[in-house]
């Protein structure tokens, strides 16, 4: 049976060539989809057709998507994190060295000369005195969130020969291990912000994070510091920023998301969103969500979703998989089995996992499964879901 795949973006080809075409076909616009590939389409008002089994984010942020609404209906929301973590650490050292030896001024500066000659070599060794920088060897780098973005950023930094401190409280072991072992540990964002005279912000936007720094944080930072956001906007107080600036205790605001507020402040450099930009960013991410729903859609394993457990089990040779997806409350895989017992399906293996509210099974059996018995199991209060993957094999994705 072929899978309808729609993508509301251009998405990489690279991306889409992951999904073969005797499997998959692949749309902009396409009836009954069973998986939706998007970038910066704004899913929240979308009627999204019943037949969606997953949603795929090429990128890391969700905020695009209606994720509790997908996650009620029993769909997995994928994202590609780390797939954009080069293009973003190398936008940041970008802005770090702009602020840090007002490139952009100075070029400005040299742009508005109308002398010539030995003239305009007299104006341009009077003007250049007024951008004297600073370099960023020995400087301290406060990384708060040290995700896949976070520790490129903050071990890129320390190549350079700065000072790094790092805040987070939820690393993981992966990313733990790839941090460089000279990065020191904060205990709060506060301690981080009051010792760091660059910081850069590396963040998910939700409730905890929204307004993570404020006017009371910004006093807390060295005078002269710059603050680098390439995360979320709404991570920072605007406000607040251009308070500071106009204060003198904030040098330089760099972010990737422009306004109405920050645009034409001579200390704020705003880019246009550029932080995934890059070719190589939009491939890497295109084919990690292309691999990801794959293994969803043609295995059950989830890898790398929003509002999903991780849970991978590789298929037992010779057996068909069951996936159940069900409310995460007391005797679901009980319910599962005994079901599964009634009708004498023997369970060749089994995984559950939660996350939250919501909790999914693995289910391997010896034989084929019956009509009557995936009946029962969608029949169970709390099972949002029930697919049947038949014979996947050892072969299988």
């Amino acid at each position: 049976m072929t899978l309808k795949v729609q993508t509301l973006n251009n998405i990489s080809a690279r991306g889409l060539d992951k999904l073969p075409r005797e499997l998959y076909e692949v749309a902009s616009e396409i009836g009954q989809p069973d998986a939706i590939i998007v970038r910066s389409a704004n899913m929240h008002d979308m009627d999204i057709p019943a037949s969606i089994r997953a949603i795929g984010r090429a990128g890391a942020g969700v905020n695009n998507i209606p994720v509790d609404v997908m996650t009620e209906r029993g769909v997995p929301v994928f994202n590609a994190p780390g797939a954009n973590a080069n293009a973003v650490k190398e936008l940041v050292l970008s802005g770090m060295l702009l602020s840090a030896r007002n490139i952009l001024g100075a070029a400005k500066y040299v742009d508005g000369l109308t002398s010539t000659g030995e003239a305009l070599h007299k104006e341009v060794e009077a003007g250049k005195k007024k951008f004297k920088g600073m370099e960023l060897p020995g400087r301290t780098l406060g990384v708060i969130g040290l995700g896949a973005v976070g520790v490129n950023v903050a071990n890129a930094a320390q190549g350079l020969g700065m000072n790094v401190t790092g805040f987070d409280p939820g690393i993981t072991i992966n990313n733990a291990w790839r941090l460089h072992a000279s990065v020191h540990g904060a205990v709060s964002v506060d301690d981080l912000i009051s010792g760091s005279e660059f910081v850069s912000l590396h963040v998910p936007l939700i409730d905890a994070t929204r307004g993570l720094v404020n006017a009371e944080r910004l006093k807390l930072m060295p005078a002269g510091g710059v603050l680098l956001n390439f995360s979320r906007a709404e991570i920072v107080d605007e406000d607040a920023v251009l308070a500071s600036l106009d204060e003198g205790h904030l040098k330089y605001y760099v972010c990737d998301f422009p306004s109405e507020k920050l645009r034409g402040h001579d200390q704020v450099i705003t880019l246009p969103h550029l932080g995934a930009s890059t070719d190589e960013a939009e491939d890497n991410s295109a084919m990690m969500i292309a691999d990801q729903l794959r293994e969803w859609l043609e295995v059950g394993n989830i890898r790398n979703s929003v509002n999903f457990p991780e849970a991978v089990m590789p298929p037992t040779a010779h057996a068909h998989r069951i996936v159940v997806i069900n409310k995460n409350q007391p005797n679901m895989v009980g319910q599962i089995t005994s079901t599964l017992a009634r009708y004498e399906h023997n369970i060749a293996d089994l995984l559950n996992k939660s996350k939250g509210d919501i909790a999914l099974s693995l289910v391997d059996i010896d034989a084929e499964v019956a009509e009557g018995a995936l009946e029962e199991l969608r029949g169970i209060s709390g099972v949002l879901c029930v697919r049947y993957l038949g014979a996947i094999g050892r072969d299988a994705r």
